[in-house]
C-alpha cells in the first residue's frame, strides 16, 4: 500500500492535475476537501501520511487550516501548494510547521519530489 494523501484545494482542475500526476506512483489520493474548514473535520478521519494544501481558499485559508491540523496533530506532515511563491508566505509556511513549499504550475516531478522529501524526517 502506498502513502495516504488528502488533496486540499478550492480547484478542482488542481485537484484532477494532482490525482493523474500521482497515478502509478506510491502516492495514494484518499481524500479531496475543497476548502480548509473542511481538512480539519476530516484529517481525523483519513489519518493521511500527507497533505497538500493550497493557501488561498474560501473561509480558513490554507496557513490558518495547517495550523489547527498541526495543532492537533503534530506529526502531520503538510506540503503547502500555491501560487503565492514569495519568501514572506513560504517562511510563514515554514514557521506553522510544513513540511515543504511547492509553487503552482508544478511538474510531476517537482510534485513528487516535494511529496517524498516532506516524508523523509
Amino acid at each position: 500500500m502506498g502513502k495516504r494523501l488528502m488533496i486540499v484545494d478550492d480547484s478542482c482542475a488542481i485537484e484532477l492535475q494532482i490525482r493523474q500526476l500521482l497515478e502509478g506512483t506510491e502516492f495514494d489520493v484518499v481524500g479531496y476537501c475543497p476548502d480548509g474548514e473542511t481538512a480539519i473535520e476530516r484529517y481525523a478521519k483519513l489519518k493521511p501520511d500527507l497533505v497538500t494544501m493550497d493557501i488561498i481558499m474560501p473561509g480558513i485559508d490554507g496557513l490558518e487550516a495547517a495550523q489547527a491540523i498541526l495543532e492537533e496533530h503534530p506529526k502531520a506532515r503538510i506540503v503547502m501548494i500555491s501560487s503565492l511563491a514569495y519568501d514572506g508566505t513560504i517562511h510563514e509556511a515554514e514557521a506553522i510547521g510544513a513540511k515543504g513549499f511547492l509553487a503552482k504550475p508544478f511538474s510531476e516531478e517537482d510534485l513528487i519530489d516535494t511529496l517524498r522529501n516532506a516524508l523523509k524526517d
